[in-house]
């Protein structure tokens, strides 16, 4: 009590303290382990007790400090009003086509919250079917569609609460506007909802303390009388999917072993016949994505293709002697697969530009897919028998566009257009090449305003993410705008541990490979000041999540490259951070320090466990939640502890923004969703002296 007490004063009588940028004072408790004969010291061990008074009392020190440094930086008020302009456009997602009708959810021009909408047909008049707004008078809640049975009679959505991955499912009759009392508790879906199309029931996979379970609940009973119908044995490692095919006659189960389902098992059961649940895919040391159409279940797969292949599997006689390739690898790697019209659409990576190729059903190629430019693509769907599917795209500097494509032609045309006020013109995009320390090369965009000279003077933001085999793909990004406007460079690199050029690259930076991918980042960086872009003084770096780690592994192993960073809901403390909340999915990606050689690889990077008294580190900005229920909070404020510490460049402050109700699943109205990226921007382009420009 006498230490909150001391917090608690801190908090009234620390207004010389804000005024100089100086962090409140951190007690260090030292806590000795000893692993695998290695003593680990870790001083702030007691900021991960989330609930304490006094870590309460810290965060809100440290919150009244970062705001007291970021509300008075000049030219932020300028800033503020360009990113609302940016965010304020509005937004619809791609729809779910559903018997004559398209589901979405969409903000229009400044809305806070995210609302669920139907219409007939593509030009049909919208309808309103929920709001988040309504959902609470503080906008804490928000509402996401989750399934729509197959002709769109009925419909599930979630409630969540700020940031937590958890929601509550309801059920909803669009027709008559009818709640109907089925409700699922407050639950981690990883799985998703399935509807059977006749309403009888639906399947739903959670994630337990024991691991992934799929339920079948029949509408109209007590959640507590569903019936555990698949998943006993499998590990919290796991997650499941459960999916009900559009005509009904079959469920499609999935288990992925590992958040990035490096390894994965397949099941079909045929409602239609009742039969029992059919082993397609189980025992092969690899990844299988599956989908169906029609009586087919089609496999994209990196199975003796690092490269991805997609098999055709017979749903009557699935063994594995009968699986036929349709689609072989080739050199550019298979980003992902989609049915519709009865066609398969297979995007592929060009040196991480997507391309989407057409295939009939038994593989035979039938084009391409007219894209608008350089640019992502992304959730395109459609049903298996209709004629039209949807995709979205964007690039660098032109905003999220949904597009409507009819199968049997090619036609397609604008659906929706995000009308964000930029002018693609006045910039340019350009991919450039970079050698990493062993020799490696990567690809790397860069995106400046058009006719800029590299003079060694720009103010540049770089970022990345570099894991669990995810694709950087150039699509919008508001921080790309925002420098380049400002006479900046952006810059976004395909780092290995993504999965930009298949499972090689992405196996190269993983688990006792995943220095690669901060060895990439860091030649990223001195490639961009080599090349005359930019100097230390005037860099900076960014990311979130597996990004986070990413720019906290680099600030410890080269604080001289770096001005300021940007760490978002980060892992940190790599010795311990598989023991909070669901980290136990991420062994298979980065290694638990409980085994000894992962335990030596894991030391070696940690970020927590490099940083060193007395080194100038660059200014850094930590960002998290209460809310996060994904990564856990204390790592971003372990690391804020230590580094203000540690840092000797006491001109450089060490801040930490901290929302005691968001977390790491967004959530959050709009105007709190602009002061959080006024802030992020503000913090970077302050520390590399670019705040005052532009528009």
């Amino acid at each position: 009590m006498f230490f909150t007490a001391i917090l608690l004063a801190l908090l009234v009588l620390g207004v010389n303290r804000v005024a100089a940028q100086t962090p409140p004072s951190t007690p260090r408790r030292e806590v000795r382990d000893t692993l695998h004969g290695v003593e680990i010291v870790d001083p702030y061990r007691w900021l991960e007790d989330q609930e304490s008074d006094e870590t309460r009392a810290w965060v809100q020190a440290q919150s009244a400090l970062t705001d007291a440094v970021l509300a008075k930086l000049p030219g932020r008020a300028t800033l503020r009003k360009r990113v609302a302009q940016l965010m304020r456009a509005g937004w619809m997602s791609v729809p779910w086509v559903r018997g004559p009708w398209l589901y979405y959810q969409r903000a229009k021009a400044g809305q806070e919250l995210p609302t669920i909408c139907r219409r007939r047909g593509a030009s049909g008049r919208e309808e309103v079917l929920i709001d988040s707004e309504a959902l609470s008078s503080d906008r804490s809640r928000t509402a996401s569609l989750m399934d729509v049975t197959t002709e769109g009679s009925l419909m599930a959505y979630g409630i969540r609460q700020g940031g937590e991955d958890e929601v509550e499912v309801r059920l909803l009759e669009p027709d008559a506007r009818r709640e109907l009392p089925d409700r699922l508790p407050k639950a981690r879906y990883y799985g998703g909802i399935s509807i059977l199309p006749d309403r009888s029931a639906l399947y739903y996979a959670i994630h337990t303390k024991d691991g992934p379970r799929v339920y079948r609940h029949t509408l109209g009973a007590a959640p507590e009388t569903d019936t555990l119908f698949f998943g006993e044995g499998y590990g919290p490692e796991c997650t499941i999917g459960a999916g009900v095919t559009e005509d009904g006659r079959y469920l499609l189960l999935t288990v992925y072993f590992g958040s990035s389902g490096d390894r994965t098992e397949v099941f079909l059961q045929d409602l239609v016949k009742r039969g029992p649940i059919v082993p397609i895919v189980k025992g092969i040391d690899a990844r299988f994505e599956p989908q169906i159409g029609g009586d087919t279940v089609y496999l994209l797969t990196n199975w003796r293709a690092p490269r991805g292949r997609i098999l055709a599997v017979d749903a009557a006689n699935p063994s594995q002697e009968a699986w036929r390739e349709i689609v072989p690898e080739g050199r550019e790697p298979i980003e992902g697969l989609s049915l519709a019209g009865g066609e398969l659409f297979v995007t592929r990576l060009v040196d991480v530009v997507p391309r989407v190729a057409r295939y009939g059903p038994d593989g035979e190629p039938r084009g391409e897919v007219a894209l608008p430019g350089m640019g992502s693509v992304g959730g395109l769907s459609g049903q298996w028998g209709g004629p039209y599917a949807y995709y979205a795209y964007s690039s660098f500097t032109t905003p999220f566009t949904v597009l409507r494509y009819r199968v049997k032609d090619g036609a397609q045309s604008i659906w929706t257009r995000t009308r964000v006020p930029v002018d693609p013109s006045r910039f340019e995009v350009k991919q450039v090449w970079v050698t990493s320390k062993d020799g490696t090369r990567l690809p790397m965009f860069l995106v400046h305003a058009k006719g800029l000279h590299p003079d060694g003077q720009r103010p540049t933001l770089l970022t990345g993410y570099g894991g669990f085999n995810l694709s950087q793909t150039p699509g919008f990004r508001l921080g790309a705008v925002l420098f380049a406007e400002r006479g900046g460079v952006y810059a976004l690199p395909a780092l290995r541990g993504g999965g930009e050029y298949g499972e090689e690259w992405h196996r190269a930076g993983m688990l006792g490979n995943k220095q690669n991918t901060f060895d990439d980042f860091i030649a990223c960086a001195e490639w961009l000041i080599q090349n005359g872009y930019t100097r230390p003084d005037k860099l900076a770096i960014a990311g979130g999540s597996n990004g986070g780690l990413l720019v906290g592994a680099a600030l410890t192993q080269r604080p001289d490259l770096f001005r300021a960073v940007y760490c978002g809901v980060p892992l940190l403390d790599m010795l311990r951070y598989h023991q909070f909340l669901v980290a136990r999915f991420w062994v298979p990606e980065y290694g638990s320090a409980e085994d000894p050689e992962q335990f030596r690889w894991l030391i070696a990077y940690s970020p927590y466990h490099r940083v060193r008294k007395g080194v100038a580190y660059p200014s850094v900005l930590f960002d998290t939640g209460d809310s996060d229920t994904r990564v856990a909070p204390l790592h971003a404020r372990k690391m804020t502890a230590l580094l203000q510490w540690a840092t000797s460049a006491k001109d450089r402050p060490i801040l930490l923004r901290y929302d005691t109700r968001s977390g790491h699943s967004g959530g959050k109205p709009l105007s709190e969703s602009i002061e959080d990226v006024t802030a992020q921007m503000a913090f970077l382009l302050w520390q590399v002296g670019a705040l005052g420009k532009g528009r």
